[in-house]
């Protein structure tokens, strides 16, 4: 059902990394560090142009994100990113303040670095965040094309139902992104709850009231759905093929 190149495997996928920076010899150091770890590497020097990045090119798998921009700063950034995705985020910036780094962390991103960085280090550090986020089992398109029913514009929060265009919430979205990059494993219940409020303490009952509004957007039949599956008394599985 998920459409993906024939001669490639999912976990063979060259990884994509969006760098944001406004400093271009940052980006040059950067683009060069993670190309020769074999990243595909896209660089942006605004929050703006990031977005508008990704409305062309589809999402990374993982943003890398100067905190002092002009006109966008990196947590704006991060909060806009995180309305219709779940990228992990590192936060790749000189501001060392504690504050920050603590709200950085609790708050938007992964991971914190403090420039000037390592590059060996910031390799490693994003390898252990997409080891643990895991591989993605679809094409990172500006529309994620699931089957001849259904597709997704993440960056414009809309599903293409049948040929009809679909508005979905910013939870909504989140949801739906978690549960595809995740194909054909269940996600837990907790992990969603912890991924979609992170700072406040949810339960099930506010899940399951997203879930059913999504599911009666996507679904031929709501009642016996097909793309976001109940696993009972564990969480939700999105159908891989």
């Amino acid at each position: 059902m998920i459409k993906t190149p024939s001669d490639v495997n999912s976990s063979e996928a060259v990884k994509r990394i969006l760098a944001v920076d406004d400093n271009e010899q940052t980006l040059q150091i950067v683009r060069l560090t993670l190309e020769r770890a074999g990243f595909d590497v896209v660089t942006a020097l605004s929050g703006k142009e990031a977005l508008q990045i990704i409305r062309r090119k589809g999402l990374p798998h993982l943003a890398l994100v100067d905190l002092n921009m002009p006109i966008m700063n990196g947590f704006e950034f991060c909060k806009k990113l995180s309305e219709f995705s779940d990228v992990p985020v590192v936060m790749l910036t000189a501001v060392g303040e504690e504050e920050k780094i603590v709200e950085g962390i609790n708050q938007h991103a992964e991971d914190y670095i403090i420039k000037p960085f390592r590059p060996q280090e910031l390799v490693a550090r994003i390898n252990r965040i997409l080891r643990r986020i895991g591989d993605f089992a679809y094409t990172l398109d500006p529309t994620v094309r699931i089957d001849d029913y259904l597709s997704i514009d993440f960056s414009n929060r809309k599903a293409i139902v049948d040929g009809t265009d679909k508005s979905l919430t910013p939870t909504e979205t989140k949801i739906l992104y978690i549960l595809i990059r995740n194909a054909g494993q269940t996600v837990t219940t907790d992990f969603l709850l912890r991924r979609i409020w992170p700072l406040e303490d949810a339960y099930e009952d506010r899940l399951h009231v997203h879930v059913h509004r999504l599911r009666r957007k996507l679904e031929v039949d709501h009642s016996k759905p097909y793309y976001v599956v109940s696993k009972r008394g564990t969480g939700y599985i999105f159908p891989k093929s």
